[in-house]
């Protein structure tokens, strides 16, 4: 394939494609535009519409990325009423991680006249998702109000879709609402923006009105439920889609994603021997093999973190461990603050060494966070304030305002004032109207008589409008 010209006529159209895929591979522009001049005077480019939306992806992709001026040009051949071609360009765009250029290929059909069917709709908005560009989503969706395309379910559901991602859950409810008719896609589009964005409420009534729509639950439901009652810690909820999920789906132990949900919420709502016994049966394939992976253990790890079984994590921990499991960086946050929780310094300071040396895995800043804690809470300040510096100086990022905070804390309760001012000063750069800083600051000087300095905090305060928080709990209440 290196000599462009021994191509004749006779050659199979496989074979200019290969040509085309080894070229942008290579980015051998030279013999990509000998080609092109080869099939213009053999006539073949106007005969084959895929050679032709091939070269013209290779251009845009390969050679002439985010010009739209080099895209219209390589258009300039196609029948312009055909809107086959530029589908073709739009989905391959859109595969190959190229949103801007699909946008620009919808914009250029859009200019000559060419007909934006479905697929070219659905396309444009799933690369205006993908980029986030809510405004170029409204404008193609007030085309498709005027064009009559809303009544095509697809649509819809890219256009919730769009809606959700962008966090618009207001506009994804809107459109909805107006599709004619409904499937579970749509359904689950406007499910997922109501997940994320935390409206717990309005995904349990968008749950509930599936099956008067006559809506089925798929796994993504079933999922987006259980992450529902996880966000309200609603456990009788939970429970009844525990049950429909024991009715439903027959391998559900095998189905991890749904098993580490359920797992997690029950532990969110505290019934850890709940969770336990849905660890204890996940992974069972035929043959009576189990097969846990990471994410199974990572949940009920953190399950045990949670409510408080510190003991427990470092046990599962060592037990994952020995059943040849790879743990990841989340497992290593969970077992290292385990290990400060129960005064077990050392073991945590072995695990966190461990992530870079066994598993060749890079702390991150929650790994230093979670070392930092486990030394204030042993006492060992010193050593607490160098890894902070080594952080600073191995290029992570600076310590957050949880790490000054522990230590401010670990200060107020050994009596390190020196250590505790500057922990304070490096909290308050990071957030000043922090006013849990200047409460801890507040005790570590009411502890050693400091009153003209609390004095001094209570007028910053008082400046800057701040007011300590008032605590507050809540709890599902039934009928």
């Amino acid at each position: 394939m290196s000599n462009i010209f021994s191509f004749h006529i006779s050659q199979t159209l496989d074979s200019v494609i290969q040509f085309l895929d080894h070229s942008c591979q290579t980015k051998n522009a030279i013999a990509i535009k000998k080609l092109h001049a080869r099939l213009l005077r053999t006539g073949l480019l106007f005969f084959s519409l895929n050679i032709h939306c091939k070269l013209i992806f290779t251009y845009t992709t390969c050679l002439h990325k985010n010009n739209l001026q080099a895209l219209s040009n390589c258009c300039k051949f196609l029948i312009p009423v055909n809107p086959l071609p530029f589908n073709i360009l739009l989905s391959n765009f859109c595969r190959s991680g190229f949103p801007l250029l699909a946008l620009k290929t919808c914009s250029l059909m859009h200019v000559n006249s060419v007909s934006l069917d479905t697929y070219a709709l659905c396309s444009s908005l799933t690369a205006s998702s993908s980029m986030e560009n809510v405004n170029f989503g409204k404008q193609i969706h007030a085309h498709v109000t005027k064009s009559g395309w809303l009544s095509s379910v697809f649509v819809g559901s890219a256009l919730i879709d769009l809606y959700a991602k962008s966090s618009f859950v207001s506009h994804a409810a809107m459109v909805f609402e107006e599709i004619p008719v409904k499937n579970t896609v749509c359904a689950n589009a406007l499910l997922s923006g109501y997940v994320e964005a935390k409206l717990w409420d309005q995904g349990i009534k968008l749950i509930r009105n599936m099956p008067l729509l006559s809506l089925d639950y798929d796994h993504f439901t079933l999922s987006a439920m259980l992450r529902t009652c996880t966000g309200l810690s609603a456990i009788e909820f939970g429970r009844q889609v525990h049950g429909y999920l024991n009715r439903k789906i027959n391998d559900l132990g095998n189905d991890v994603f749904l098993q580490s949900s359920l797992i997690e919420m029950y532990g969110k709502c505290g019934f850890v021997g709940n969770a336990l016994q849905v660890f204890n049966l996940a992974g069972y394939r035929l043959g009576g093999k189990r097969n846990r992976d990471i994410v199974l253990w990572t949940s009920m790890l953190g399950v045990y973190g949670r409510n408080g079984h510190f003991n427990e994590v470092i046990g599962l921990f060592k037990e994952m461990l020995k059943e040849g499991i790879i743990p990841d960086e989340v497992a290593y946050v969970t077992v290292i603050s385990a290990c400060g929780h129960t005064g077990q310094v050392q073991l945590g300071i072995e695990y966190f060494k461990s992530m870079s040396l066994d598993f060749n895995l890079n702390p991150g800043t929650e790994h230093y966070g979670s070392v930092i804690d486990l030394l204030c809470r042993a006492g060992e300040l010193g050593k607490a304030w160098k890894l902070m510096n080594e952080m600073i100086t191995k290029g992570h990022e600076n310590p957050s305002i949880s790490m000054w905070g522990a230590l401010l804390s670990a200060c107020e309760e050994h009596g390190n004032i020196e250590m505790g001012k500057l922990a304070a000063q490096e909290a308050l750069n990071l957030e000043p109207q922090n006013v849990g800083i200047y409460v801890m600051l507040s005790n570590l000087y009411a502890r050693f008589g400091m009153w003209d300095e609390i004095s001094q905090l209570r007028e910053i305060m008082k400046e800057r409008g701040l007011k300590k928080d008032v605590g507050r709990s809540w709890i599902e209440v039934t009928s």
